[in-house]
């Protein structure tokens, strides 16, 4: 037997064979060989030709790249009211360059992403040099479009207000859209069963960005001016830039397969770190070299992963309320703090992502293995009651990612983390809104960002696992519903604070929460038979 072996959506698409028939006395399997149960089981090439710390390094690089997404936001804020004197324009309307940018932040990955998931694109009529695209090539130019506009932020005359919104706009397609590539690479060189650890690793980059953003932003706009913030989201996002044409391999498995094939000088990395010497050697696996376009919106009409995008929005436009009012909450009631300490308080939610999104990894994986050793012993049991002519077939058909609940795997926690989420909201407005100690609310901070990262990672990864051969188109529709919804909810919750007091508004918002949890368990019972009708339908396209 090889190594595991691609998803069942995945394996339908590349044309493998269905796997033989398991007798009833198999040779023993080594340890490099045992397939773990939701991985389906037969004789092809391993699905990624990279070791396990070539995967890791690939994450890592991924997630410094998609750093610069919640970087770009968040840097921004301390110095809001330095650009708006500057610019002689209200608060009010520097906020709307925050809008803008949060908008098209949900709205660019949609292209960039479906591009990425890609390799022909002809009927969007683009030029012949974009015949063949893949991450590699668009993660480049995310990065370059996101230097350039930095520079020109950077030089925006103050009488040019247009010309500031403008480019935040551009600004935020160019940094938005690394976030779902890094999704997509991901589904590209891992399995089921490593995905967890890895998208948490990968989350941890972009999450470190709302604690140090603001410290950054405070220190860069006190010491050096507001344009130096610009200045340093150039240089850095330039050195990303070179980083990635430099080692970042290609991994769209429309185009390399498992990582084995060859393909042009465009879609290789200058300096080969990962994969040295495999790429003429390992067995490659057919690939569609033609394939069109797909649309992302498409992926809405699975009621399943739409739900769970909607659910997964509402948990990060609350995280986002709680973000965006410290600021004025921890001024009001904490007279004491000038500009520089209120920055320092980001770091206590930051901090809470960053553990979250570390955690979320190996809960994520635990999990996983745990379902499967439930569904192993389950098989084992069925086995032992059918004779011995029906036994081959119960092992084969228990092999088979259609027959792993996928969905336990990765939602059966969230409810619980669920109920420490609106908890720890709940006390943090009532501790600002008494007034108490400032511990209080700071703690109660981290565990917010806490237990909102590790829901958001069960499901981004779930939604992956769901359509591992669209997974930046996937992640750009999970940005899609985040950044839009945390758009609405941060345009509207300074009224509401105003209206309710932070106590009153954060029991709002946990009734909101509350409101959410029973998609999970709609998702977790009736999600098998959608999942089910769904690879069907593909199965009979052909797909």
């Amino acid at each position: 037997m090889g190594d595991s072996n691609p998803s069942n959506l995945s394996a339908l698409e590349e044309g493998s064979s269905p796997p033989p028939t398991i007798t009833n006395t198999p040779p023993p399997p080594t340890t490099s060989e045992r397939e773990p149960l939701g991985e389906k089981v037969h004789s092809d090439p391993p699905y990624s030709i990279y070791t396990k710390k070539e995967k890791w390094l690939i994450v890592l690089l991924i997630a410094i790249s998609g750093l610069f997404s919640p970087l770009t936001a968040n840097v921004y804020f301390p110095a809001i009211p330095s650009i708006a004197d500057a610019f002689h324009k209200s608060t009010e309307l520097i906020n709307l360059t925050v809008t803008m940018y949060m908008v098209f932040q949900g709205i660019s990955p949609m292209l960039f992403g479906a591009l990425a998931d890609n390799v022909s694109v002809w009927n969007l009529r683009l030029v012949y040099l974009l015949h063949k695209v893949g991450r590699r090539i668009i993660y480049a130019s995310c990065l370059l479009i996101l230097s350039i506009t930095c520079v020109g932020l950077a030089l925006t005359p103050t009488s040019a207000y247009w010309l500031l919104l403008l480019l935040r706009c551009f600004q935020s397609t160019g940094s938005a859209s690394t976030i779902a590539l890094g999704a997509g690479v991901i589904g590209d060189i891992a399995e089921s069963h490593e995905r967890g650890g890895l998208i948490g690793v990968y989350q941890s980059g972009p999450l470190l960005a709302p604690g140090i953003g603001p410290v950054i932003g405070g220190a860069l706009a006190g010491s050096l001016g507001w344009r130096s913030i610009f200045w340093f989201l150039c240089i850095s996002s330039g050195v990303a830039f070179v980083v990635v044409i430099i080692v970042l391999p290609e991994t769209l498995r429309s185009i390399v397969g498992n990582g084995s094939l060859l393909t042009t000088p465009i879609h290789q990395p200058l300096i080969r770190i990962v994969g040295r010497g495999r790429a003429r050697t390992a067995p490659a696996q057919k690939t569609k070299t033609h394939k069109k376009f797909q649309n992302p919106f498409l992926i809405l009409k699975n009621l399943d992963i739409t739900l769970i995008l909607f659910f997964n929005g509402i948990i990060n436009a609350v995280y986002y309320a709680v973000t965006t009012t410290i600021s004025t909450l921890f001024a009001s009631a904490y007279p004491f703090l000038d500009e520089t300490k209120v920055g320092l308080c980001f770091l206590s939610i930051g901090g809470g992502m960053f553990l979250g999104s570390l955690m979320s990894g190996r809960v994520l994986d635990w999990e996983f293995g745990r379902v499967r050793r439930e569904m192993e012993e389950r098989t084992k049991k069925l086995v032992r009651n059918r004779k011995d002519g029906e036994r081959g077939e119960e092992k084969k058909t228990g092999k088979f990612d259609e027959d792993f609940p996928i969905e336990k795997a990765r939602l059966r926690l969230v409810p619980l983390f669920m109920i420490f989420f609106i908890g720890a909201n709940l006390g943090y407005g009532w501790c600002i809104e008494r007034q108490v100690h400032i511990s209080g609310p700071l703690i109660l901070q981290f565990v917010v960002g806490c237990t909102a990262i590790i829901m958001m990672n069960a499901s981004a990864t779930f939604v992956v696992d769901l359509l591992p051969t669209q997974s930046s188109s996937v992640s750009a529709c999970n940005n899609l519903f985040r950044g839009c919804l945390g758009a609405i909810l941060v345009s509207v919750i300074d009224p509401i604070v105003d209206a309710l007091s932070p106590g009153w508004t954060f029991v709002l918002l946990g009734c909101v929460c509350a409101a959410m949890t029973p998609i999970v368990y709609v998702v977790m019972r009736i999600g098998p038979g959608w999942r089910a009708r769904r690879l069907k339908n593909s199965t009979r396209r052909g797909v």
